[in-house]
């Protein structure tokens, strides 16, 4: 991952929508005639994490709508923030989503952890989408000052 720096609004605005799928497939998941919905959506979040943690947050389709829809309308950001965190954080969520995919196409045996990891991706979600605190950001912050990963 390059060092290259982002509009820090850019992956809230993304969080904000991520969380409402996410949101939103949990409550199809709990109902097994709407299970099979639960993980086609499930399947296109989990590509929408792909996406941002492959090519970063300004190529996702959020941060692509966000430059052009959203972005023009606001004042310029008081300062741009490394897109490294944020990126990671995505791959955080690709691989949240990913063991939620898993248990979804092992069927609606797997419904329970389905609904466990969907949950806990919400949850990171939502703590970006609502307090601005990004916890696949501090896990790779905390990786950084570790060593384990270069800043």
């Amino acid at each position: 991952m390059s060092k290259k720096e982002i509009d820090p609004r850019g992956p809230r605005f993304g969080a904000i929508i991520t969380s409402i799928l996410l949101l939103t497939d949990v409550y199809l998941a709990w109902d097994l005639k709407t299970f099979p919905l639960a993980v086609s959506l499930l399947s296109v979040i989990t590509a929408l994490f792909a996406i941002g943690a492959i090519f970063g947050n300004s190529k996702h389709p959020y941060g692509y709508l966000f430059k052009r829809l959203i972005r023009p309308l606001l004042q310029a950001p008081k300062e741009l923030e490394d897109s490294r965190p944020p990126q990671f954080a995505q791959l955080i969520g690709l691989i949240c989503a990913g063991i939620a995919l898993a248990f979804g196409f092992l069927g609606e045996a797997y419904q329970l952890g389905l609904i466990i990891a969907v949950s806990a991706t919400f949850f990171a979600s939502f703590l970006n989408a609502a307090f601005n605190y990004c916890l696949g950001c501090q896990i790779w912050l905390g990786l950084a000052r570790a060593g384990i990963i270069k800043a």
